[in-house]
């Protein structure tokens, strides 16, 4: 599975999934013209993971935790919806018997942001590391 990079712009966010390192982040503006033109490949990446984990069969590698570190400085109401989407593609992954650490990082200054973490967190009964910076 190669890796998924995506070029931050304005409206939306950085994002770097790499299987092989296990880490994938995503972050910065999210208000792009097209949320679901440019979400979809992000879902997509996450929801096919199980499957590539599956594939690999290596329960050494298999073992290792798959890492998510979102830290968005602003995401409007529709990416909210596609980023909702994506916490049910990692409980997905969790009910599937992988290893998965999320972080949350927010601005120390941005309630509502903390508060968004929190609600995903409870939306889909997940562990999120909250983190501010």
């Amino acid at each position: 599975m190669n890796q998924l990079i995506i070029n931050s712009t304005a409206d939306s966010p950085e994002v770097n999934f790499d299987l092989k390192s296990r880490i994938f982040t995503i972050g910065g503006e999210s208000r792009p013209e097209n949320a679901g033109t440019f979400y979809k490949p992000i879902i997509h990446y996450i929801s096919n993971l199980s499957f590539e984990l599956a594939l690999t069969n290596n329960e050494t590698t298999n073992s290792l935790p798959l890492n998510f570190i979102f830290k968005y400085a602003y995401f409007n109401s529709t990416s909210a919806k596609y980023i909702a989407d994506i916490f049910k593609n990692i409980s997905e992954l969790i009910e599937k018997g992988n290893v998965v650490n999320i972080d949350w990082y927010y601005d120390k200054r941005d309630e509502d942001m903390l508060d968004a973490g929190t609600e995903f967190s409870e939306l889909f009964n997940l562990k999120i590391q909250l983190l501010e910076y």
